[in-house]
C-alpha cells in the first residue's frame, strides 16, 4: 500500500542520516577525544554529551533546511551539490583510507578535572571552532539531504542524523571506561577508518546513483 511505501522510504531516510552521520563523527578529533578523556575522569559527563549532541543537531537541520531552500530557489545547483557532496565523500573515504595506511594517531587523555563551565566551553571551542564540523554538517549532510524530494523524507534524513549525534556521543562518554583500551589502540583506530572509508564510498555511490 500507499502508507507502507512512504513508511519505508522514511525509515530509509533515517537510517541513511544515521549511518551518514555516524561515519562522519568516528572520525579521530578533538571533540571525540575530549569527550573521551571527561568520560575516563567522569567529569559532567551527561551535560557534555548533552552539548555535543544539540550542537550537532541544529547544524545538521540547519544544513538539510538550508540546502532544501537554495534548492528551491535554484533548482540547477542541486545537481551540482550533489556531485560535491559525493567528491567530497570520496575525497574523505581516500583520507581515511591513507590515514589507516600511515597508522599515525596522537590520543592522548589528561589527568585533570575541570569545572562544569570551563568543560563547556572547551566543548565549544572544540566543536564551532573547528572547520570541519561545518563542512560535515552544514555541507555534507545539507548535500546528502538533497537527494530527497519531499520534505518528509528530509526531515526524516536529518532525524536520523540527530539520532545518530545522540547516541553516539552518549555511548563515548559512558562507554569510555570500557571503550579506551580499543581507543588506545593504534590496529583499532586503522580498521575504523578502513570501515569509515569503506561506508563513505558506498554513501557516495548511492547518492550519484539517484
Amino acid at each position: 500500500s500507499r502508507r507502507k511505501r512512504v513508511a519505508f522510504l522514511l525509515l530509509a531516510a533515517f537510517i541513511t542520516g544515521f549511518l551518514t552521520l555516524l561515519t562522519l563523527i568516528l572520525a579521530v578529533g578533538a571533540q571525540n577525544v575530549f569527550i573521551l578523556r571527561q568520560g575516563l575522569l567522569r567529569n559532567h559527563v551527561f551535560a557534555v554529551c548533552l552539548f555535543a549532541a544539540t550542537a550537532d543537531a541544529i547544524l545538521i537541520w540547519t544544513g538539510v533546511i538550508g540546502f532544501s531552500a537554495i534548492s528551491q530557489i535554484a533548482p540547477e545547483i542541486s545537481k551540482f551539490m550533489t556531485w560535491a557532496g559525493a567528491a567530497f565523500l570520496i575525497s574523505y573515504g581516500i583520507i581515511r583510507f591513507i590515514t589507516a595506511y600511515k597508522g599515525i594517531y596522537d590520543i592522548k587523555f589528561g589527568d585533570a578535572s575541570s569545572t562544569l563551565n570551563k568543560s563547556l566551553l572547551a566543548l565549544a571551542g572544540f566543536t564551532f571552532l573547528n572547520p570541519h564540523v561545518y563542512l560535515d554538517t552544514l555541507g555534507l549532510i545539507g548535500a546528502v539531504s538533497v537527494q530527497y524530494d519531499d520534505a518528509l523524507s528530509r526531515y526524516a534524513f536529518a532525524t536520523g542524523a540527530s539520532v545518530g549525534s545522540l547516541i553516539f556521543f552518549f555511548i563515548l562518554g559512558y562507554g569510555a571506561r570500557i571503550l579506551s583500551p580499543l581507543m588506545s589502540s593504534t590496529l583499532a583506530w586503522q580498521i575504523l577508518d578502513i570501515v569509515i572509508g569503506i561506508t563513505m564510498l558506498a554513501i557516495a555511490a548511492a547518492l550519484l546513483s539517484n
